[in-house]
């Protein structure tokens, strides 16, 4: 279901401090709103907390549960998978221009669409 990328796109978003289930339920469904459609929170709240429970078991899961009552984060310290969750691939150089860019003049490679008139 579309609700586990939604959980650990929140997990990501929250990082190590943790977020507790009923509100990580209430991203979730926020989340899956509509104008036309809403869709029930007590669903969304069980589905949530029985994934958080399925993948919290293991000191190698992908999700921890921590030492407040329930809270969860992602596993950063056991979990390769939980590490790779969090490695940023955006570019932030995009926006700067090189020295060369900026001496160069560009050419006007536009058609002309009136040339013969």
């Amino acid at each position: 279901m579309a609700y586990e990328q939604q959980v650990l796109e929140i997990l990501m978003k929250v990082g190590s401090r943790g977020i507790k289930v009923g509100k990580l339920s209430k991203h979730v469904y926020n989340m899956n709103c509509t104008l036309f459609s809403q869709p029930d929170l007590q669903t969304i709240h069980q589905y949530v907390q029985q994934y958080l429970l399925r993948n919290s078991k293991t000191p190698q899961s992908l999700i921890e549960h921590m030492d407040r009552r329930g809270y969860y984060r992602l596993n950063t310290k056991n979990s390769s998978a939980a590490r790779q969750l969090l490695i940023d691939f955006s570019n932030d150089n995009t926006d700067q221009k090189t020295d060369n860019d900026d001496e160069r003049p560009h050419a006007d490679l536009s058609l002309n669409l009136f040339e013969g008139f």
